[in-house]
């Protein structure tokens, strides 16, 4: 087992990103290469940069959450602009946005706890 699947964060941002793949799935045709495909890329590099900065040092892996906490905000500005474009219900956003809130304050725990 690697040290980052030992991270609840990580584990945690694995399930988001089934849960944003979950409810882009019905995005218009039109958004496939568009909001869809960033949505989920946003999505997929949070848990990406935890495992990538958990190789590091410590300052280089609190560089590194930084970096999944941007993605972070990211998708939530992405749900919010296809909230606004009805490809999201507010109680879908709600949901992203409340376990989004979750993860970002796990991940500003694992950055304080580096130094």
């Amino acid at each position: 087992m690697f040290k980052f699947e030992k991270l609840a964060v990580w584990k945690r941002a694995i399930l988001y990103v089934d849960l944003v793949y979950d409810h882009s799935r019905n995005f218009p045709d039109g958004e496939k290469f568009g909001l869809s495909n960033q949505i989920r890329r946003a999505a997929v590099s949070i848990p990406s940069n935890i495992a990538e900065g958990s190789a590091r040092s410590d300052p280089d892996f609190a560089r590194f959450i930084g970096y999944a906490a941007g993605s972070l905000y990211e998708v939530i500005t992405q749900a919010n602009v296809a909230r606004n474009r009805t490809y999201l219900t507010d109680k879908t956003l709600a949901i992203i946005y409340r376990e989004g809130d979750e993860i970002s304050r796990m991940l500003s725990g694992l950055r304080d706890s580096l130094g």
